[in-house]
């Protein structure tokens, strides 16, 4: 695989989790070991060697933006798809982005740092001929609550009402191919777990298992947690 696809980064939610945190501030712009966020967030995707970033935003916007820019900095090329007026949810913000991203693109939210190696996450969707992937991470409500049946390489069920069944938990990144969300409403508010369970429902969603932890900045703890394990890899 010569480059890797387009990343797009949902990061336009209203971070209610974090109360006076982000009353004035963007999630993605919260300082984690002396800068914001976004930033350690762009370094790893350059290291994995994706070159193209489309930032999905809506609150604060303009705080990105300003910070980001082209992306140059970072080695990247950076896209803006804002939600307007009205939040899109997570599904409407990528059917928005749909015309930046290509065919085949991966979905990240733009409050994990997930250290992972991208290139065969890539590699195995190409070869799995189906319209999405998700990675998975053997979990047993440890990091938070386990919401993926994953058993001997296939993906069984997600949902967020999970089963005792469920001992996996969705890792954060995935892929899609541009007909599995072409067709769903380009201005109405949806959730992307919708989709992501409707596909593995029918079979058209690959699990790739993950070993790595994740590291997310939605929750006090997270940061806490986020932080430390970002100055470990600074130091």
């Amino acid at each position: 695989m010569s480059s890797l696809p387009t990343i797009a980064v949902i990061a336009g939610g209203l971070a209610t989790r974090m109360g006076e945190k982000t009353r004035h501030i963007a999630k993605s712009m919260l300082e984690v070991a002396g800068e914001p966020f976004i930033a350690h967030q762009l370094r790893l995707f350059r290291r994995e060697g994706i070159e193209r970033v489309v930032l999905c935003v809506g609150h604060f916007n303009t705080q990105i933006e300003d910070f980001v820019g082209d992306g140059g900095r970072f080695g990247l090329s950076v896209r803006y798809s804002a939600d307007g007026e009205t939040l899109l949810g997570t599904g409407g913000a990528i059917r928005r982005a749909l015309p930046m991203l290509g065919d085949v693109f991966f979905v990240t939210y733009g409050d994990s740092y997930l250290d992972i190696a991208y290139l065969p996450v890539a590699e195995a969707f190409v070869r799995s001929n189906k319209r999405g992937l998700m990675t998975v991470l053997h979990n047993e409500g440890r990091l938070d609550t386990s919401n993926v049946e994953f058993d001997d390489g296939r993906l069984i069920a997600y949902s967020k009402q999970p089963t005792p069944r469920m001992k996996h938990i969705d890792f954060g990144l995935s892929m899609l191919r541009r007909e599995a969300i072409a067709n769903a409403p380009s201005d109405r508010p949806f959730d992307l777990s919708l989709l992501y369970a409707k596909l593995v429902k029918r079979g058209q969603m690959y699990g790739y298992e993950v070993t790595q932890r994740f590291y997310e900045i939605g929750s006090f703890a997270g940061l806490i947690e986020t932080e430390a394990y970002i100055k470990t890899k600074t130091s």
